[in-house]
C-alpha cells in the first residue's frame, strides 16, 4: 500500500515534493514562527532528518529559516509566498488523490478506515522509536 501510495503521490500529487515536506509546510503553517525542533516532532521526524529537508526547501525557495531572538541555534520556520502557493496547490490535490483512493470504501465506513490507519501508523510510529523488538536477545 506505502509503494501504490507513493507511486499515486508522485504522479497525482507533486513529482518533487515529498510527503515529509509537505508535512513540513503544513506544519509551518499550522505553527507559525516555531523552531525547526519544536516541528521536527510534530511531523514524526528525527532532527537531523528534519534539518535535511528544512534545507532542502530553503534552497526551492519554499521556507525561510532565521536565527531566534532568542537563541541563535534555534531556527525559527516560516512560508515564503512560493511556499504558500505550492502549499495551496499541493492540499489541493491531495484532497483529490485522498477522495479517489477511498473510492472504493463505502462512504459510510470511510471514518472508521481512517481511524483504523491513523491507529496503525500511531503504532507502527511507536515501533520505529523502540530499539529492539520482543524476541530480539
Amino acid at each position: 500500500m506505502y509503494q501504490a501510495y507513493l507511486a499515486a503521490w508522485s504522479r497525482h500529487v507533486d513529482p518533487v515534493l515529498t510527503g515529509p515536506q509537505f508535512a513540513v509546510l503544513s506544519a509551518i503553517r499550522a505553527y507559525p514562527e516555531s523552531d525547526q525542533s519544536s516541528l521536527a516532532g510534530a511531523v514524526a521526524l528525527d532532527t537531523s532528518t528534519m534539518a535535511d529537508v528544512c534545507r532542502r526547501m530553503e534552497r526551492r525557495g519554499l521556507i525561510e529559516r532565521t536565527e531566534s531572538p532568542r537563541d541563535a541555534r534555534r531556527k525559527i520556520l516560516s512560508l515564503t509566498d512560493d511556499g504558500a502557493a505550492a502549499l495551496a496547490e499541493v492540499t489541493r490535490r491531495t484532497r483529490r488523490l485522498d477522495a479517489e483512493l477511498l473510492a472504493a470504501v463505502p462512504q459510510d465506513r470511510r471514518s472508521e478506515i481512517a481511524g483504523l490507519l491513523n491507529t496503525l501508523g500511531a503504532h507502527w510510529e511507536a515501533v520505529a522509536e523502540r530499539t529492539s523488538l520482543p524476541g530480539d536477545d
